[in-house]
């Protein structure tokens, strides 16, 4: 039988990756592409600026990353990425659709047991801190910094404050701890010395007007 070729040339090879098989979804990020897909580019988005923030550095450590779908963005910028999460069904997951051309450690670990001490030039906890109780939130954060080198630097996002009477039922399940941008400066200044907070609105990361923003980031560096 005729192997099918496609209209233009160039296009061929898409066929041959497909006998080698298809990309797959995770158990998180398959969810959203089905109930919301527009939501799928928010969090691609969120994950383009870390890796753009974090560019050029050895050893990254991600904490909080479900299925790991958004880690291969960070992974393209960074020499080496270990992912964890509290959750085995999340590790499991994640190491199950791990490609090999965008390899990572992934450990089960919750950052309120203890840090992990491997001295990482970076960390980043997207959509985490709003699940972690306010009167916890020092020894997560805390931990994550015992967790770092000398120099390194974390990054924390969530959805904002002002956001939550818009969110559905779904997004703001589990939120104990949402922030707004001078709630988010105030926890890394505990720890750094340096902190810089943006907004973000949809695929879009900004400077513009905390009570506005949908989505709040913050980077902290040089350790207190």
């Amino acid at each position: 039988m005729k192997e099918p070729q496609t209209r233009e040339k160039q296009y061929q090879f898409l066929l041959e990756r497909r006998r080698k098989g298809l990309a797959k979804f995770g158990l998180m990020s398959s969810q959203v592409w089905q109930d919301d897909p527009r939501r799928l580019a928010f969090l691609l988005a969120r994950y383009k600026f870390v890796a753009k923030m974090l560019s050029g550095l050895d050893h990254v450590l991600e904490i909080g990353c479900a299925d790991a779908f958004g880690t291969r963005i960070v992974k393209q910028e960074v020499k080496r990425m270990t992912v964890t999460d509290f959750d085995q069904i999340f590790i499991d997951n994640a190491i199950e659709t791990m490609d090999e051309r965008w390899p990572y450690a992934a450990k089960v670990h919750d950052m309120l047991n203890g840090p992990i001490t491997e001295n990482f030039d970076a960390a980043y906890a997207l959509d985490v801190i709003e699940h972690i109780n306010a009167a916890h939130e020092d020894v997560f954060v805390g931990n994550i910094v015992k967790s770092l080198g000398a120099h390194g630097i974390v990054i924390l996002g969530c959805p904002s404050l002002a956001s939550q009477p818009h969110a559905s039922p779904p997004s703001k399940a589990g939120h104990v701890n949402c922030k707004d941008g001078p709630a988010m400066r105030e926890l890394l200044q505990r720890f750094f010395h340096n902190v810089f907070v943006f907004s973000m609105n949809d695929e879009v990361v900004h400077t513009g007007f905390y009570p506005m923003a949908h989505y709040v980031i913050g980077i902290g560096c040089g350790k207190r």
